[in-house]
């Protein structure tokens, strides 16, 4: 094998491991969640905060629908919306960076504010218990 190779396979193989840093289970976030709020998510709570609004016009189920296995529609823009849990949309929830863009986004809709960990964990693990 010569230095090209050897170099072309090496630089392949760190952009494979690389490439799967970026992605994660929904489990793993609600891990990572769970963690940083100091305590078990709770799917009953996660289900009550994205079903009712928090002092504004909107909830969560506002675009996603109360039962976020279908498409929604942005309440504001009537912009379609994937599915939002993740047994009916396995994009979902597998990007961390992607996670904390709408996370982070649509808290400051809802809430005026971001969300906390806590509440990230608890509505994950509702949208987890979502099944087909």
């Amino acid at each position: 094998m010569n230095t090209r190779t050897l170099l072309f396979s090496g630089l392949l193989a760190l952009l494979t491991a690389l490439a799967g840093l970026a992605k994660a289970a929904p489990a793993d976030l609600l891990a990572e969640y769970s963690a940083q709020a100091g305590r078990s998510a709770d799917p009953k709570l996660g289900q009550r905060f994205f079903t009712v609004t928090h002092g504004g016009d909107w909830s969560c189920a506002s675009c996603h629908q109360a039962l976020p296995s279908a498409a929604g529609r942005h309440a504001g823009t009537g912009k379609p919306i994937d599915a939002l849990a993740p047994a009916f949309n396995p994009k979902r929830f597998s990007d961390p960076a992607k996670v904390e863009k709408w996370f982070r986004r649509n808290c400051k809709d809802v809430l005026s504010r971001e969300c906390s960990a806590a509440e990230k964990a608890d509505v994950l693990a509702w949208l987890i218990t979502l099944k087909p």
